[in-house]
């Protein structure tokens, strides 16, 4: 161990000492119980952080940390349940209502987020195929992308609601406004990011236009065209919940977050949010396995492994 390392951790325990004494001298043993909580989790994610297999416990053991540190600061400061429910009881109200829940999960993930995600990502890379075969396309559709991408999703939300109803399919509207642009935008920048020696080179070989945009350009676009899905999947999520604000049936994580605030009933309220932050992680992590999978040969992945 350097001498670096021993005066580094040297000061980490002389500040957590120093810490705890002033806790100890203000009266103050909930903070001190909290913190030395605190140091016990961290002292234990640090060390399986260095084990075999730290590359995924480590994280898990974060997030429970997390959770803990919540829990005891909630219980030992009797925070009220209005302000901020405890994980545990947040937890009883998923299991307690899982069937209200998973009737949400549908309404709004499967029907609104999934089928507008799908609708708009297959939109934005067919209509970015075009534009890159237009200059004239290129230089009117991607300012209007823009101008359409800036636009607040609590203004266009109401209107799309008003035009195709209260069911899922205006919610599936706003997602496919919400993802069809940053798609399209990703996909052309990919299919744009070839050299000219690459495409010379394809032209040597006698390469159709056709077959130079399946084999180099296509292949060259793939990193962008799953960041702009990446970026789509979150979008989603968020898009079909918020539209859902401005009108729906009586069933959906939007609905049931506003109904719940208006009832105060706020464990029910961050469950939804705990259903819906699952669902968004398993998504964005469903699209970045695909993306390793179809793009192995590319830098970044390479670094990751």
């Amino acid at each position: 161990m350097s001498a670096r390392t021993i005066n580094g951790a040297g000061w980490r325990l002389a500040l957590t000492a120093l810490v705890a004494l002033l806790l100890v001298a203000t009266g103050a043993l909930k903070a001190l119980a909290i913190f030395a909580a605190w140091i016990a989790l961290w002292v234990a994610n640090a060390a399986l952080a260095r084990s075999r297999i730290g590359h995924w416990a480590a994280p898990i053991l974060f997030g429970v940390t997390l959770l803990m540190l919540w829990e005891l600061t909630v219980r030992l400061y009797d925070v009220p349940t209005v302000i901020l429910p405890a994980p545990s009881l947040i937890a009883g109200a998923v299991v307690r209502n899982l069937p209200i829940l998973w009737g949400d999960f549908v309404q709004t993930v499967l029907k609104g987020a999934l089928s507008g995600w799908i609708i708009g990502a297959s939109a934005g890379i067919a209509t970015a195929l075009l534009v890159a075969r237009s200059d004239f396309l290129r230089r009117g559709l991607l300012p209007v992308g823009n101008f359409v991408a800036a636009l607040p999703i609590v203004g266009t939300a109401p209107i799309l609601v008003m035009w195709f109803g209260f069911g899922w399919e205006s919610k599936a509207a706003v997602v496919v406004v919400m993802v069809f642009f940053p798609v399209l935008i990703n996909t052309v920048a990919g299919l744009a990011d070839t050299s000219p020696m690459q495409r010379d080179l394809m032209r040597t070989y006698g390469a159709s236009s056709g077959q130079e945009l399946r084999y180099l350009k296509f292949q060259a676009a793939l990193p962008f065209i799953f960041n702009g899905l990446k970026i789509a999947t979150t979008l989603a999520l968020i898009g079909a919940i918020v539209a859902e604000f401005f009108g729906s049936p009586t069933i959906g994580m939007g609905f049931r977050i506003s109904t719940e605030v208006g009832r105060l009933n706020l464990p029910m309220v961050w469950a939804s949010i705990f259903v819906a932050a699952v669902a968004g992680s398993l998504s964005y992590g469903a699209i970045a396995l695909l993306e390793k999978r179809l793009t192995f040969w590319h830098p970044s992945q390479r670094a990751r492994a």
